[in-house]
């Protein structure tokens, strides 16, 4: 298959063919960890597949969440995406430009518009330094502010994610959870781009500066203009910020589509699984919803299983399963699944995890 014809099926397998050039194309992406064994001559005797053959865009000015259990290999993706991580194989396209086999110096000029949250709001920030050093360092590494308009700059991001001027000459460990995670939202931000990655921003804070956050980055979208992939493993938070859903198990995107619709018609048994433990405030709607118990453990990246990866623990596998690999398959408009078994589609069973969510305008 060409470039070309690889990047058109990844327009379509993404549910956005015909809006135009994705601000953000990967197409193929593969990121391998070699594992190495020897005393004096390393040598590799395997690798770990932690994104393996991802396709995926993403248009400007919307929120493409990313979810599925830890270590499924969405941070790593995130992390390959913005070159903190150099890909094994595959395309990485932003703004029409390829970025996969680009040298840093040849990245700068995109690091200016890629920018990443990281999960931790503690250990993304340097301890050493202040918060006016933290938050202005990409305005002087990129030359863009000095001095007084420096500082002038810096204070006024940080009044803008909720935090005030004083917090300039502060430390790290002098702010709580959620502040330092606005610390982290306004570095992002000082270089005004266009695209933020957010790996987890919000699971290491208490369910209340959760929503504080959410809250704040959707107010940051819409002012700046800003277009998002954000990563959790909880699809109850993720509904509430994203325009699609990608679900990822083993290294692979198992489906795609409208959030709502992959919240009130999964496709997926992994996505039917992940829904089906979401929390439930209403007690009755909690007791009569379907619950989907997995068994086993998450295979090895290291040596995950021949064809449907997610075959081992599901419960409607069969032969085909474990033989031919589903392919991405678009069961109803924008909405796509890799499942040879799926639920809520054609002959299909019929599966509501969330008894009445089309009822209460969710």
């Amino acid at each position: 298959m060409s470039a070309q014809e690889a990047a058109a099926k990844a327009g379509v397998a993404t549910g956005q063919d015909g809006q135009g050039e994705a601000l953000l194309e990967i197409t193929n992406l593969v990121k391998h960890f070699p594992i190495k064994s020897g005393i004096f001559f390393d040598r590799e005797v395997g690798a770990v597949r932690a994104v393996d053959d991802v396709s995926l865009s993403v248009h400007e000015g919307e929120t493409v969440g990313l979810v599925g259990e830890s270590g499924c290999g969405k941070s790593t993706l995130c992390r390959t995406v913005v070159k903190l991580l150099a890909p094994t194989s595959g395309s990485i396209r932003f703004e029409g430009a390829e970025l996969a086999g680009l040298g840093r110096r040849d990245m700068r000029p995109h690091r200016r518009q890629m920018q990443m949250i990281f999960q931790d709001p503690y250990a993304s920030l340097n301890p050493r330094k202040r918060v006016g050093q933290i938050v202005g360092e990409p305005l002087k590494l990129h030359k863009m502010a000095s001095g007084a308009q420096l500082k002038r700059q810096v204070q006024e991001l940080l009044v803008r994610v909720g935090l005030g001027a004083e917090h300039y000459n502060r430390f790290p460990h002098e702010f709580s959870g959620g502040q330092r995670q606005r610390i982290g939202i306004a570095r992002a931000l000082a270089l005004r781009p266009k695209l933020i990655i957010a790996d987890e921003p919000v699971s290491a804070l208490d369910v209340s500066i959760q929503a504080q956050i959410i809250n704040l980055l959707d107010d940051l979208q819409d002012e700046f203009k800003l277009t998002y992939v954000f990563v959790a493993h909880d699809l109850g938070v993720v509904r509430h910020v994203a325009d699609r859903v990608a679900v990822m198990y083993l290294g692979k995107i198992v489906e795609i589509g409208p959030a709502s619709d992959v919240y009130e018609n999964p496709i997926h048994p992994y996505t039917v699984s992940l829904l089906s433990a979401v929390p439930i405030p209403d007690p009755r709607a909690n007791r009569d919803r379907q619950q989907v118990m997995l068994e086993g453990d998450v295979p090895s990246p290291a040596n995950p299983p021949s064809a449907c990866r997610f075959h081992t623990r599901c419960p409607r596998a069969t032969d085909i399963c474990s033989e031919v690999e589903p392919e991405l398959i678009e069961h109803r408009p924008d909405h796509w699944a890799a499942c040879h078994h799926p639920y809520n589609v054609g002959g299909g069973p019929k599966v509501e995890v969330v008894p009445g969510a089309k009822d209460n305008g969710s």
